[in-house]
């Protein structure tokens, strides 16, 4: 059985707030399934090298910022973590929430919606 609730928050805290690439990579790995599918304002990525890429970009655009989780819900294989985003010790910049389908203990997809 899948722990939803461990898995969101891994996944916001250590994979999307993480910066160091050497700490993110093995987690990514982990988590995500090699096909997963990760889809948001920006487009779709494939597979965790390229989910990888679009978080160092969102680092690149946003130097100190860091995600703050909020309420999650779970259901079956959905799962849903809703966050905010800004700099560290602000007032966030977006809020949002993510979307995500879970196969054999691994993330299939996410889905990211702003708010």
């Amino acid at each position: 059985m899948t722990d939803f609730d461990d898995l969101l928050h891994r996944n916001l805290l250590g994979v999307f707030n993480e910066r160091d690439e050497s700490r993110r990579l093995p987690l990514l790995a982990e988590l995500y399934a090699p096909d997963a599918r990760f889809a948001d304002h920006d487009g779709v990525a494939i597979g965790p090298e390229a989910i990888n890429e679009k978080i160092r970009e969102l680092h690149a655009r946003t130097p100190g910022f860091e995600f703050v989780p909020g309420a999650s819900h779970d259901v079956q294989d959905l799962a849903t973590l809703e966050w905010s985003y800004g700099p560290a010790g602000a007032d966030p910049v977006v809020n949002g929430t993510d979307v995500m389908i879970v196969r054999d203990g691994r993330i299939a997809a996410l889905y990211v919606y702003l708010r």
